[in-house]
């Protein structure tokens, strides 16, 4: 471990340590696993319990803290944080189309069965022990609750608490059962965004026979399609998405010599929202986050076709879709490009290992406090709940105060909600 950095308030220390590709044939190679511990200045020398942050996605690194705020600011008063880049992100032998070019499509596809939540909780495990650490809490946003739940069905007695963000999955549902519920809250959502701002509907609409028209390229050189446009929808899951939305609608048309072309800023606002192309594995592992003995065969794309809605038709209203992904995507985004076989072949597997032991979870020892939000459009508020009944020594805050990114919005007065929780167990 390096010596500690000192910024402002806080104290960084990186730790690095190499884990097996492959748990069960550790001679398939190494990877690298990035972290970074995180104290305050004034706490230094005291020997408080740790707590890990385990990061939302799947497929996006550790946040890098920049002041002692938010959520962090709550933490640091208890606890040393420790920043875990789950492998494939970040600094932990980060996962790109880049990275994976030198592998056929068979290798990748093989390669990327190794980084769902069960082996980023087995990295967890391996800097556990490197660090000497009995047990330590967890922080889990979003997919990092599904990490959470996995970890509390089999090292239970590596956690002293848990604390979950809008990520309390069902540990039964099918890749199917989760998105015909999503899709009706995308749906709900859709109906919200277009009744609070009255021209919007008009002004996607336009936008979607512009591109149904007119072949049009975003700022990487790729075609933009309708199909690209409706997944902008992900934004209306976040406090603010929907503002932010209706702001870059109000100037996305721009006059050129009499005629209408979509603005460059808004094209380049498209793309920024692509992040299934910096983080593939955000695209190729996503539907695989729900399969267990199963196989997803483009679950949202086959589910989608029960919502005529969403299919765009010229001349009708359009409608955004959500978290959802699209086996079309590999054709049309220039990074998911090379890993289209992949992709395919992750789409077919079927021997998908279990995440959640309901056993082990009904008998669960470990104080657990969730924030569930009512509204959330990612993860479903009623299967939250049924995992709930299920899991012993738990506590809720259900709330529709905040949607699915409340965590980065008020993550100070949330975490402390929390804590105070897992006190009362």
């Amino acid at each position: 471990m390096q010596d500690f950095i000192y910024s402002d308030q806080l104290c960084f220390r990186y730790i690095n340590i190499n884990v097996p590709v492959n748990y069960e044939q550790i001679t398939d190679g190494s990877l690298t696993i990035y972290a970074r511990e995180v104290v305050h200045k004034s706490n230094i020398d005291k020997n408080l319990p740790w707590l890990v942050y385990l990061q939302g996605g799947p497929g996006f690194a550790a946040p890098r803290p920049e002041a002692n705020s938010g959520w962090l600011k709550t933490a640091l008063k208890y606890y040393r944080v420790l920043l875990l880049d789950q492998r494939g992100t970040g600094a932990s032998s980060a996962i790109t189309h880049q990275t994976l070019a030198g592998k056929t499509a068979e290798q990748q596809a093989e390669y990327l069965t190794h980084f769902r939540a069960d082996n980023i909780v087995r990295d967890a495990e391996q800097l556990r022990q490197y660090l000497g650490i009995k047990q330590w809490a967890l922080l889990g946003q979003s997919f990092g609750g599904f990490c959470a739940l996995h970890y509390l069905s089999f090292y239970p007695q590596s956690l002293s608490r848990v604390f979950i963000t809008g990520g309390i999955p069902s540990i039964t549902a099918t890749a199917d059962e989760v998105y015909q519920a999503t899709y009706k809250r995308v749906a709900d959502k859709n109906k919200a965004f277009f009744k609070r701002f009255a021209s919007a509907q008009q002004q996607c609409n336009a936008i979607a026979e512009y591109l149904s028209k007119n072949q049009t390229y975003l700022p990487n050189g790729q075609l933009f399609t309708v199909e690209q446009f409706q997944t902008w929808g992900i934004t209306l899951g976040g406090t603010g998405g929907d503002l932010a939305m209706y702001y870059a609608l109000e100037d996305a048309f721009v006059d050129i010599e009499g005629q209408q072309q979509l603005n460059y800023n808004f094209l380049n606002t498209m793309l920024n929202q692509q992040s299934y192309q910096t983080n593939p594995i955000y695209a190729i592992l996503h539907e695989a986050i729900y399969c267990q003995q199963q196989a997803s065969e483009w679950s949202a794309e086959r589910v989608r076709s029960q919502y005529p809605q969403y299919q765009y038709q010229p001349g009708k209203d359009v409608s955004f879709t959500g978290e959802m992904v699209y086996p079309w995507m590999f054709d049309q985004m220039t990074c998911l490009q090379p890993l289209r076989e992949a992709a395919h072949l992750l789409a077919q597997k079927k021997d998908w290992p279990q995440l959640y032991c309901a056993q082990q979870l009904a008998n669960n020892t470990v104080p657990v406090a969730a924030a569930v939000y009512v509204e959330d459009m990612y993860v479903e508020y009623h299967y939250s709940c049924e995992t709930l009944a299920l899991l012993s020594n738990a506590k809720s805050w259900q709330t529709n105060q905040y949607e699915h990114n409340g965590l980065r919005v008020d993550g100070e007065h949330i975490l402390e909600q929390l804590i105070a929780l897992a006190d009362m167990l």
